[in-house]
């Protein structure tokens, strides 16, 4: 597993590791409660593996960090946003393949 190629996200780190980051960055919007998006973690592990030099892969506890939850209306768990050049260029809510979300990194790298 990639799991160490997966940055933890906080409010205070949200804007330095995502909004000025110089690759894509997709984001999983997550808690410790959400049982899809424990279901969701090994993908986002894996796909964090494989796009490792060419895109960042986060998590952000919403639980912990209300803060940026807020500010991208993140009202559903599991959401996944990808980022490029500060701006939400996809948005995934519920479950989401891993195909899915390899498509949509490929399109921005």
């Amino acid at each position: 597993m990639a799991a160490d190629t997966v940055t933890q996200l906080s409010d205070e780190t949200f804007k330095n590791e995502v909004i000025e980051a110089e690759q894509p960055v997709l984001v999983d919007f997550w808690a410790e409660w959400c049982m899809p998006c424990k279901m969701l973690a090994p993908t986002i592990d894996e796909i964090a593996g494989e796009f490792d030099g060419k895109a960042k892969v986060a998590k952000l506890d919403i639980d912990n960090n209300q803060q940026t939850a807020m500010e991208y209306q993140i009202t559903a768990i599991p959401t996944v946003l990808i980022f490029k050049g500060g701006q939400v260029a996809k948005k995934f809510v519920g479950m989401t393949s891993k195909g899915d979300l390899q498509e949509a990194l490929k399109e921005l790298v």
